[in-house]
């Protein structure tokens, strides 16, 4: 079982056990914001609730610079599985501007890419080619990507998530 945690600002830290969420709570750090029904946490001296979501008491300082690091998975999640350049579903990435020309592996210079497209590219740039592509690649953002562990979380956690429930 595991547990949403919020900053003191509603904004998604981490995930951790609920036996560290009820630490949390029974240390007055932290209070129970969603709670998993009908399955409480008996202990010798009380009954709680087991915690689904918890709200820290203060806010606890994130560094800015907390940037996801990019990987093929990422690249392809973020760009829902379709290639760049026709939209048909993708099981590789590209480079936009070929490795063999300076680009990097960044969020900016990558997008997921059929294999008859990566083929047909080659290490020319969609500019060469004539092709457009459908949307400009840019770093992903929000909680679900920042916070480890929330693409197969609890259906509670979505709201917080900013994500559709």
């Amino acid at each position: 079982m595991r547990t949403l945690v919020l900053n003191a600002g509603y904004e998604p830290l981490a995930i951790v056990s609920f036996k560290r969420a009820l630490v949390l709570v029974m240390n007055e750090k932290a209070s129970v914001i969603e709670s998993v029904v009908g399955d409480p946490v008996w202990t010798t001296r009380a009954v709680y609730e087991r915690p689904a979501v918890i709200l820290l008491t203060r806010y606890v300082r994130i560094p800015q610079a907390r940037r996801v690091p990019v990987t093929r998975r990422g690249v392809l999640r973020r760009d829902n599985h379709r290639c760049g350049y026709c939209a048909k579903p993708a099981s590789t990435i590209d480079h936009v501007l070929p490795r063999s020309r300076g680009g990097q592996d960044s969020w900016e210079n990558l997008v997921a890419c059929c294999l008859r497209c990566n083929n047909t590219k080659s290490d020319r740039t969609p500019q060469e080619m004539g092709w457009e592509l459908r949307m400009a690649p840019r770093a992903p953002h929000g909680a679900a990507w920042t916070v480890r562990g929330t693409e197969r979380g609890d259906p509670q956690w979505a709201p917080y998530l900013g994500l559709a429930a």
